[in-house]
């Protein structure tokens, strides 16, 4: 089975892997920190300021590291991604 095609762990159908689905994870994880999403188990939203911009930082650097390497579409997704994290991180900031 190749790294794109979707497969079952643990009986859930999890989406293949890819570079977009990479970068959507991580910004899943930087909604987590910024308590916009609850973690998987938690009672609810929970914010890390430190971790939301860690994480925020971390796809920046990946960003300037794959320029030049992505489609336009994920070029645009990641660019797209940034942008509004980095606004979402303002508004938890400026609170």
């Amino acid at each position: 089975m190749s790294n794109t095609d979707a497969h079952k762990d643990e009986g859930k159908l999890m989406p293949g892997v890819n570079f977009s689905t990479f970068i959507v994870s991580i910004g899943t994880s930087a909604l987590m920190y910024l308590g916009e999403l609850s973690a998987p188990g938690a009672e609810g939203p929970k914010k890390d300021l430190a971790m939301a911009k860690h994480t925020i930082d971390t796809l920046a650097m990946l960003q300037t590291k794959t320029a030049g390497n992505l489609t336009n579409d994920e070029t645009e997704l990641l660019r797209q991604l940034l942008y509004d994290l980095r606004m979402k991180y303002i508004t938890a900031t400026s609170a």
